[in-house]
Parts: C-alpha cells; sequence; structure tokens
C-alpha cells in the first residue's frame, strides 16, 4: 500500500496506491486524520487512481473522512477512480455524499 499526503493551501490531497483494504484502513484512517487537526483543511480529496481493490474496510475509511470534513463544513471529493471502484462507490451511495471528478485540478483552483 502507497499513501502519500500534500496540502496545498486549505486543500489535504491524499494519493493512495494498492489495496484499501482491512489491512491499509487503520494507518490510511490515522494519516488523514493527524493532518486534518494538524491543519484548517476544508477539502480532502482522495486520488484512487492507484487502488486496485477496496472492500468495506476502505468504504469505511471514506465515509468517516466525509463524516469529519462535513462537521467542520468542508467538502471532499474522490478523483481518478477506475470503473471498478467507482461502481462500488455507486453501488454504496458515496456518489450522493462525495463530488466524484476525473482530476483535482478544478477544486484546488476553487
Amino acid at each position: 500500500m502507497r499513501l502519500e499526503l500534500k496540502v496545498i493551501k486549505d486543500t489535504l490531497l491524499v494519493q493512495i496506491g494498492g489495496e484499501l483494504d482491512i489491512l491499509a484502513a487503520d494507518r490510511i484512517r490515522q494519516e488523514i486524520d493527524r493532518v486534518m487537526q494538524a491543519r484548517k483543511i476544508q477539502k480532502l480529496i482522495l486520488d484512487l487512481e492507484e487502488i486496485s481493490f477496496m472492500d468495506s474496510a476502505g468504504l469505511g475509511v471514506i465515509l468517516g473522512r466525509y463524516k469529519k470534513i462535513s462537521a467542520v463544513g468542508g467538502k471532499m471529493y474522490i478523483v481518478r477512480a477506475h470503473p471498478g471502484i467507482r461502481k462500488i462507490l455507486e453501488l454504496a451511495g458515496v456518489h450522493k455524499l462525495v463530488t466524484l471528478c476525473q482530476d483535482e485540478k478544478e477544486i484546488i483552483s476553487l
């Protein structure tokens, strides 16, 4: 599992690679929460381009971060989700809460 976090102004861009499953969920959750607490993050972008597999623990990470960013009046976005991952997000109803985008360029410029 690969995890890279980058802060750009009030935006946290999280790039995740590999499997977003129960083995990776705690580390991802802890790292995102640590940065969100340390900085005044208003936009959270999850880049899922390199995700090869996602299970219910991965959905839990996404929904939990949505709840945290929403609690401070922020917004969450998912970019570059492959069709299989996008289908999982849609079946779980995540697309009704989190905006799915092609890339982060438009989000960061807002």
